[in-house]
């Protein structure tokens, strides 16, 4: 999506109502990211564009906020103000991984470079957040109705199941591209609210809770368990469509 080669600064209005004209199909996208992020994004992008930020450059800056919501994550005491924070700086790196490829798109500079730098990026980026948790849980054990050891699998689950699921979803893509193949329906605007669980937005504001020891427990494995069930699901649809695509 993204590329190296510079960006011509343009109107911050022109690129804004560009990238509102020119969306990607929303349909099955889950609700945060289909209405919150997506619109956030576009502003970013259309500063970015504004300000001749790069691509690459939206990238890294995405990862940025990113790891600086992680660092906090990692060594401040788990409190009502430490996880907003947390959340805050998750949602503003995401909004910017959304906006990376907007600018590419707008501005004419997409590369396979760039969309494996993104790819590559979310691929840490997720991980990384759930074994941040583990972290959390065990280093702060005080805060936690249960003891961190006690709560080790539940983070280390839900790793697998993100990196897992992940795996899937991209892998399935390039065989359908690779021969040519649709994806299976997605279902209408309904479905959006039904994969709101899956989304990234979801997992980034859940921190809200860090705070509040049991609670973020409680909400932290609801989302697990919702996970699990969809990446199952998801994986037996695209087993079989894959199935039928090759016979």
């Amino acid at each position: 999506m993204n590329s190296a080669r510079s960006v011509r600064p343009r109107g911050f209005k022109d690129t804004l109502a560009a990238l509102n004209s020119a969306q990607k199909p929303g349909i099955g996208v889950p609700a945060y990211t289909r209405w919150v992020n997506r619109r956030v994004a576009r502003v970013f992008a259309a500063a970015a564009v504004k300000f001749g930020i790069t691509p690459n450059g939206v990238t890294a800056i995405s990862a940025g906020f990113s790891a600086l919501g992680l660092l906090v994550l990692l060594f401040a005491a788990p409190t009502v103000v430490t996880g907003f924070l947390v959340a805050l700086l998750f949602a503003l790196g995401y909004a910017l991984d959304s906006a990376d490829g907007q600018v590419a798109r707008v501005t004419g500079a997409s590369s396979p470079a760039g969309e494996w730098l993104d790819h590559v990026v979310d691929s840490v980026r997720v991980p990384s957040v759930h074994l941040a948790v583990l972290i959390g849980f065990v280093r702060y054990s005080e805060h936690w109705a249960f003891t961190g050891w006690q709560l080790w699998w539940l983070p280390m689950a839900f790793t697998v199941v993100t990196v897992g699921h992940f795996m899937s979803q991209i892998l399935a893509e390039q065989l359908r591209n690779n021969r040519k193949t649709a994806a299976p329906p997605t279902g209408g605007p309904l479905r959006s609210f039904v994969n709101l669980h899956m989304d990234a937005g979801t997992l980034c504001w859940i921190f809200v809770f860090w705070g509040f020891g049991l609670g973020f427990i409680v909400v932290y494995g609801v989302l697990f368990a919702g996970n699990l069930l969809t990446m199952l699901v998801s994986m037996r649809r695209k087993y079989i469509s894959l199935s039928s695509s090759g016979a």
